[in-house]
């Protein structure tokens, strides 16, 4: 018992610990490639930028964002409950403070990477905030913002998390030409850094939950799912199938493992039956034992 529960703190470290790497990369992608370009971005941070321009500055960008974040969950504490995790109010702390921290080191009008490009600055902003978002989302963690904004919205009128995440970019973003002088070019940039920002995040969390199906046709289906449970480490379900063009009744061994065993399987395949049928599919969530935990969803 001790030893389960001194996995447990430890897992829960490494958890607080990424959530924590992934917010600085968040922050300084934010403080360290938008900011000196004079760019636009959305959600939260994009809001807080267009507040620290209209305020011409007087309040640095991580004070702004800490003040939005409290200010959404006290609305959203009292219309749709107080649900929010623990680790939502940590990514905002830590994003808040990391923020402000960089932001004392690392003045705006300094180009640390000297790209002397606002386009390369919003590519690589959205490179590094995407990576953060998604190093957080895989540990459990939100940076808030538009998340807490969709909770509400669903309260009265269901829709999508993805419409409302695009319709709030377009008018933080757009509302930047009434507010301050980035000028149309620092609009339009704003928008490629919300596309690379989205992008990255789903390539990251693609990849992570990215499986492989394999189904087996062979004669030699015993030999087969034996082979699989006990040289490739992995479950097998056979499955009755009939030939359609022979009319002959067969069995599929079909069999799910990560998209990195894959070449591994298909050689075990090779060395039984050199002769198989195989089909392989990409798959984006696979949940149960080996796999995701179903209470991930």
């Amino acid at each position: 018992m001790r030893h389960l529960t001194g996995i447990g703190i430890l897992t829960g470290i490494k958890e607080y610990l990424l959530m924590a790497v992934g917010m600085f990369l968040y922050s300084f992608g934010w403080i360290g490639c938008i900011l000196p370009a004079r760019c636009m971005g959305g959600g939260a941070g994009g809001l807080s930028l267009l507040i620290y321009y209209a305020i011409g500055g007087a309040l640095p960008v991580g004070v702004i964002i800490f003040i939005l974040n409290a200010v959404l969950l006290l609305i959203a504490g009292f219309i749709v409950g107080w649900r929010f995790g623990i680790k939502t109010i940590y990514c905002i702390v830590v994003m808040s403070v990391l923020m402000s921290v960089l932001q004392n080191v690392m003045p705006a009008d300094v180009d640390i990477f000297h790209l002397e490009n606002r386009l390369l600055s919003a590519i690589l902003g959205g490179i590094l905030a995407g990576i953060g978002v998604a190093i957080c989302f895989l540990q459990g963690g939100s940076t808030g913002g538009t998340d807490v904004v969709a909770m509400i919205i669903n309260k009265y009128r269901t829709i999508s998390y993805g419409r409302i995440v695009i319709s709030s970019d377009f008018v933080i973003i757009a509302s930047a030409l009434f507010v301050s002088d980035l000028g149309i070019d620092g609009v339009i940039y704003g928008y490629v850094f919300v596309a690379v920002f989205g992008y990255t995040v789903d390539m990251i969390m693609a990849g992570n939950q990215q499986s492989s199906q394999i189904f087996i046709v062979t004669h030699d289906y015993q030999a087969m799912a034996d082979a699989m449970l006990y040289k490739a480490n992995r479950g097998a379900t056979v499955i009755d199938a009939q030939g359609w063009y022979s009319k002959e009744c067969s069995k599929i061994v079909m069999v799910v493992c990560r998209k990195r065993d894959t070449s591994m399987i298909l050689k075990i395949v090779k060395t039984v039956d050199p002769n198989a049928f195989i089909s392989v599919g990409s798959v984006m969530g696979v949940y149960g034992k080996g796999f995701d935990a179903l209470n991930k969803v």
